[in-house]
C-alpha cells in the first residue's frame, strides 16, 4: 500500500487530510514565484481549487510533507500501475526553508524505498524543462534522463510546457548521501 506514513529523522510524509490544509496553504505561500513553472498554482487565490483537484485524482496518493510537525510542502505518487510495476513521483513542492538542506533527498528516498518495497520496479519523474533545480535534484537520485515530451502540456499560465522524463529502475537504486 503506497498511502502510508513515512518518516526518517525530521522528514515526515503523511497522507493528506483536511487537518493539513491551512498548514499547506501557508507553506505554498512562502514562494509565490515558483508556481509560474508548475502545471497548476497553489498560490492563495488558486489554493482551494488546486487542493481539491489534487485530492480528487483517483490514481494519486497525496502526501503532506512535514519538518517534524510543521507542514512544509506536498508530494505524490502518481498513476501507480502495480500490474506493470511503474509509478511516478511528482507534484512536489517544498518550502524555501528546507531547500538545499538534504530534506528533498530524504523525502524522495523514503518514497523510492517504499515504492520498491511494495513491488514497483520503475519510478518516473516528469519535470518542466524550465525547472533546472528539480532536474538536478532528480539526477542526484540517480534517475536517468530519458527524453523530452515536446509541447505536451498547457500550464495554468497558458505556457505550452516541454516535459523532461526521468526513469529510475529498482536495480539502479542506491540511496545517495
Amino acid at each position: 500500500m503506497l498511502g502510508v506514513r513515512l518518516a526518517r529523522g525530521p522528514v515526515v510524509l503523511e497522507p493528506w487530510s483536511e487537518d493539513h490544509a491551512e498548514g499547506l496553504r501557508a507553506a505554498c505561500a512562502e514562494d509565490s514565484e515558483i508556481w509560474d513553472i508548475y502545471p497548476i498554482s497553489f498560490q492563495r487565490p488558486h489554493f482551494d481549487a488546486s487542493h481539491a483537484l489534487y485530492r480528487s485524482r483517483p490514481n494519486w496518493v497525496n502526501f503532506v510533507v512535514l519538518d517534524q510537525d510543521r507542514v512544509v510542502g506536498m508530494t505524490n505518487y502518481i498513476n501507480a500501475d502495480p500490474v506493470n510495476g511503474v509509478v511516478e513521483i511528482g507534484g512536489t513542492y517544498i518550502a524555501p526553508s528546507v531547500r538545499g538542506s538534504g530534506f528533498n533527498g530524504t523525502m524522495k528516498a523514503l518514497m523510492i524505498d517504499h515504492a520498491f518495497a511494495e513491488g514497483y520496479r520503475r519510478i518516473e519523474f516528469r519535470v518542466d524543462l524550465r525547472n533546472t533545480r528539480s532536474q538536478r535534484a532528480v539526477e542526484k537520485l540517480g534517475a536517468v534522463r530519458e527524453g523530452v515530451l515536446r509541447a505536451n502540456m498547457i500550464t495554468w499560465t497558458g505556457h505550452v510546457r516541454d516535459t523532461v522524463v526521468f526513469g529510475l529502475l529498482k536495480d539502479e537504486w542506491r540511496e545517495k548521501d
